[in-house]
């Protein structure tokens, strides 16, 4: 997918341009959990690690011990845990200060408003599911069933997120999202009214961004040594 928002917020890790691997997979109802989520998620992180692994034995000069390779393990943590621990910090500097702990993370649960009031991030209404309520799967209050992959980023010393995935709305988180949003009009649209009347299937989807993993991957792009392999 390529795509251009024109309207979107531009920072460091934000750009009017869009580049990524767009998929989706069918699910059923029961599939509708944290532990699917967290099931997929794994799968996507074992191809990430891989994939950096196949680069570096493609171009050597990959190799540098200065910049550490994706950790095997992905840490799954919810975005009510961060908060609690670190709960004078706002959202991105909380994700600086786990990544610093945890070299990778997946952060569930982004859209619903948190213990302080505020959502982690916001999340468009009609997509990712953050209304679901999973306390009873993590034996706390908590809602949502997507989330975000970030790592740590050694060449540029920040946050680096590499992907956004998640179980889509059904036609009753759908609904219950649109009003929290103050967006019921939308349910007039075609898109929602195949989710409303079951016309399209349960997925769970995502976002790989493509320049971020390229730029992860070839950590050592900005070196002459590495130049040549571009």
């Amino acid at each position: 997918m390529r795509a251009v928002r024109k309207d979107y917020f531009l920072d460091h890790d934000h750009s009017a341009y869009v580049d990524q691997w767009d998929w989706e997979r069918v699910i059923n109802a029961e599939q509708r959990n944290v532990e699917f989520l967290k099931s997929i998620v794994q799968k996507i992180w074992k191809v990430l690690v891989g994939t950096e692994k196949f680069a570096e034995e493609m171009f050597p000069a990959l190799r540098d011990s200065r910049y550490p390779n994706l950790p095997e393990e992905l840490i799954f943590l919810h975005a009510e845990e961060i908060l609690a621990m670190y709960p004078n910090l706002p959202r991105k500097q909380r994700e600086t200060a786990i990544l610093q702990k945890y070299p990778a993370v997946f952060i569930i649960g982004m859209g619903w408003p948190l213990t302080d009031g505020y959502p982690h991030e916001m999340r468009a209404a009609d997509y990712d599911d953050w209304i679901t309520d999973t306390s009873q799967e993590t034996n706390t209050e908590t809602h949502g069933l997507h989330g975000d992959i970030l790592v740590w980023n050694h060449v540029t010393r920040r946050r680096h997120e590499l992907t956004s995935m998640g179980i889509r709305v059904n036609a009753e988180t759908l609904r219950k999202q649109l009003e929290m949003s103050n967006l019921l009009n939308n349910l007039t649209f075609p898109y929602h009214q195949g989710i409303v009347k079951n016309a399209l299937p349960l997925s769970i989807a995502g976002g790989i961004g493509q320049s971020r993993t390229l730029m992860l991957l070839r950590k050592a792009h900005w070196k002459k040594s590495a130049l040549r392999y571009s």
